[in-house]
């Protein structure tokens, strides 16, 4: 299984992806499933990969190829985020459709962000038939994989005007979060954070199982979860709160 977020705020974006695939309970390995790919000075994009491992690699390889061999149509041409979505998506397609007419089976999808010269920053999720949905400032995520997880903690804390280092954390949260509930999600953890017209990646960071950041991340959440949860407020079955409308039925 995978699980990959990426976040959109006002100062930036975030890239959190796990490294797991899993094939069976005995054929577990180790990919990277998120990609940089910084062009020039003034186009930079990350994409992150989940699904069927063969069509995602060959979908990355492809985008490589073209643009080593200045393809007329490539990540080096596209003229906006979404293009590129649309460009991505026809990739993927083409890939899933080398191995099987109706794509079950290799299906893939995609978390792609990044900016170009004189746009916002943007991410964008490519689901396996091609088409694309973006973020918004109600949601300003996107997950793809094991997203059920991670997700109660993004939708408390984000905002469009969360700060890069609290949406990292938020991330990482995320990520713990899906890993507590689901083994085929693991490390190693990578982290990218991008500040916004900055057309820079190298904020980046792989967080091996071994990670003593990671396991003090995992304790203190644990722990003040804990304690938020010994601070609710009791459970009292007051006079005023006994309505016939919320009474239970009584034989």
């Amino acid at each position: 299984m995978t699980y990959c977020v990426g976040i959109s705020v006002a100062a930036g974006m975030v890239f959190c992806s796990d490294s797991r695939t899993n094939a069976g309970v005995d054929q577990i390995s180790t990919y990277s499933k998120m990609f940089r790919f910084e062009l020039s000075p003034e186009r930079q994009f990350v994409i992150m990969t989940a699904g069927n491992l063969a069509t995602t690699q060959a979908t990355m390889a492809q985008l490589k190829k073209d643009i080593r061999t200045n393809a007329a149509h490539s990540l080096n041409t596209v003229m906006s985020i979404g293009d590129a979505a649309d460009y991505l998506g026809d990739v993927s397609r083409q890939q899933q459709d080398k191995h099987s007419l109706s794509g079950v089976g290799f299906q893939a999808s995609f978390v792609l962000g990044g900016q170009i010269a004189g746009n916002d920053h943007r991410i964008v999720m490519i689901y396996p038939e091609g088409n694309h949905i973006t973020s918004s400032k109600d949601t300003p995520y996107l997950q793809i994989g094991e997203s059920k997880y991670g997700k109660p903690v993004l939708d408390r804390i984000l905002t469009p005007e969360t700060a890069l280092d609290t949406a990292a954390l938020c991330a990482l949260v995320s990520m713990d979060s899906t890993m507590r509930s689901n083994l085929t999600v693991g490390p190693p953890i990578e982290v990218l954070i991008y500040q916004t017209r900055s057309f820079n990646l190298n904020t980046h960071y792989r967080f091996g199982e071994d990670s003593l950041f990671l396991r003090d991340l995992k304790k203190s959440w644990d722990n003040n979860l804990k304690e938020a949860f010994h601070q609710l407020p009791p459970l009292r079955l007051e006079a005023q709160d006994l309505t016939p409308e919320n009474e239970s039925n009584t034989y």
